[in-house]
């Protein structure tokens, strides 16, 4: 029976340990049983979903596979859901991708129930789906459509990213055979798994190699760093902000402590940060800290990773490294001419198996994302540098990423310009050394009203969650206007 190749070579590794979760251990076998109960449960009397759009609510863990794995053993289209997506935002995803199903768990189902009522979607859930019949599930073709992930664009709505088994295969065994996974590796999983770093680099990639994957709810500082001194990993992925907040954590321990979490990190074979640009200074004191040369890399919803840092080799602070294997990058001028010099800029362009099929139901968008020999239009600004490329920002500063997310100015500027006292307002991203970049909001108030700062603070925290902006981050100042009605030129200032 043909199925997804990720699936098939989890039969290779059936007595191993894939997951080591609070309670329990659980093998290879166990997620190949409960992902195909999950594919009987989804498909009742049919005998394929046929690309049906199935989303799925289910945290990190056992659940999390069977969910994703039964969805595509039964022909479907797998839509993960973010845990901490507002119902506004899980209303969108769920009607732009016109799916029909929610896949969930007992834990979760009241979540969604609401949701699945008025848009009369069938909630399935999975952990307590029966056994199921294999020889019932349909062949699945590796040209079929996989996965819908939700990126944020310069657009006010987030695009769905389709993604073919192809496309994801592509994407591991780039990974893979670049980072040298091994079956004995084993790794902790607390990055969000809506987005592709947590589902691509890290669940994914250990799956296929049969490692051993540790799944947390969330980013525990305390779980994390006591496991670490017990020397339970090889290898350690997370975003620029964990890195700052885990060097002032084991800087602050006793001495023993210390020592023992740093040679914990140093024993890893490897360490990898990504989603967004990793300070130089930050890169330099993990070092001095673990004696460890963090892993930067390339990547993005749509293309999977693109450029790293090598395994053996210079790790350089600054620069994101060389293509993947399988992947093609070029730069291209705002001239139209291919980058050819050193320190010339031009925007990243990417081809290769890797990347996406098409944004789901957007014809315009997929056709104005590619140029001629299907290269890929990252709209990221780089440059080589000694051999290395390094990203100088985005084409369009719409999009700031903070703390390993990307917001979307227009759609934060959207909301502050409901306030009734802002007349006109900016959002941009600021430079900060912790999170990558702070947001800064620079508004006009409407003429005759005022606006303290607390009073906006106290409206803007619907706004601050929503899109995952730290509290201590919103940065904004009015501006201030002179005797003439001109608006002066404003001194930006953070609130929190």
């Amino acid at each position: 029976m043909e199925q997804p190749e990720l699936i098939a070579r989890a039969e290779t590794h059936e007595s191993a340990i894939a997951m080591r979760c609070c309670p329990g251990e659980y093998t290879y076998r166990d997620l190949l049983d409960r992902s195909a109960s999950c594919a009987g449960a989804l498909l009742e009397s049919a005998t394929d979903l046929n690309e049906a759009r199935v989303a799925y609510l289910v945290p990190a863990g056992i659940d999390y596979v069977a969910a994703q794995w039964g969805i595509w053993r039964a022909g479907g289209i797998a839509v993960p859901l973010s845990l901490s997506a507002t119902e506004m935002e899980l209303e969108y995803t769920l009607s732009d991708s016109q799916s029909s199903v929610v896949a969930t768990t007992s834990e979760h189902v009241g979540k969604i129930q609401g949701l699945c009522e008025r848009l009369n979607l069938k909630p399935v859930v999975v952990d307590q789906a029966g056994p199921a019949d294999v020889s019932r599930l349909p062949e699945i073709d590796r040209r079929r459509s996989a996965m819908i992930l939700y990126t944020s664009g310069t657009t006010s709505k987030p695009k769905g990213v389709v993604s073919t088994h192809a496309n994801i295969q592509a994407q591991i065994e780039s990974l893979v055979k670049a980072w040298k996974w091994q079956s004995s590796d084993s790794i902790p999983l607390f990055l969000p798994l809506h987005h592709i770093h947590g589902i691509i680099n890290i669940l994914s990639c250990a799956l296929w190699t049969g490692a051993a994957i540790e799944p947390q709810p969330h980013f525990d500082m305390k779980t994390i760093i006591d496991r670490v001194a017990d020397g339970a990993y090889t290898l350690f992925m997370a975003v620029p902000t964990i890195y700052v907040k885990l060097i002032q954590a084991i800087e602050s321990l006793p001495e023993e402590e210390r020592i023992r979490a740093v040679n914990g990190f140093a024993q890893m074979r490897l360490m990898v940060s990504g989603s967004a640009a990793l300070p130089a200074s930050v890169h330099e004191h993990w070092t001095a800290l673990t004696t460890q040369k963090l892993l930067e890399r390339y990547g993005m919803t749509e293309i999977g990773m693109a450029l790293s840092n090598p395994y053996d080799g210079e790790r350089r602070p600054g620069a994101v490294g060389q293509p993947l294997p399988g992947v093609e990058v070029r730069l291209k001028s705002e001239t139209g001419n291919i980058v050819t010099q050193e320190q010339e800029p031009g925007e990243i362009q990417v081809r290769g198996e890797s990347v996406f099929a098409e944004y789901w139901n957007r014809p315009q968008a997929t056709a104005e994302s590619f140029e001629e020999e299907n290269w890929f239009r990252t709209g990221d600004i780089a440059v080589l540098d000694r051999g290395y490329y390094r990203i100088m920002g985005r084409q369009s500063v719409d999009i700031i990423k903070s703390g390993g997310y990307k917001l979307s100015a227009l759609e934060i500027e959207s909301v502050l310009l409901d306030h009734p006292a802002i007349d006109q307002c900016a959002v941009v991203g600021v430079e900060d050394e912790t999170w990558g970049e702070a947001v800064a909001a620079v508004v006009v108030l409407v003429d005759g009203k005022k606006l303290d700062l607390e009073s906006l603070r106290s409206w803007s925290r619907d706004l601050m969650s929503h899109y995952k902006v730290p509290k201590r981050l919103m940065v904004v100042e009015s501006l201030p206007r002179n005797a003439m009605g001109k608006v002066q030129k404003p001194a930006v200032r953070a609130l929190f």
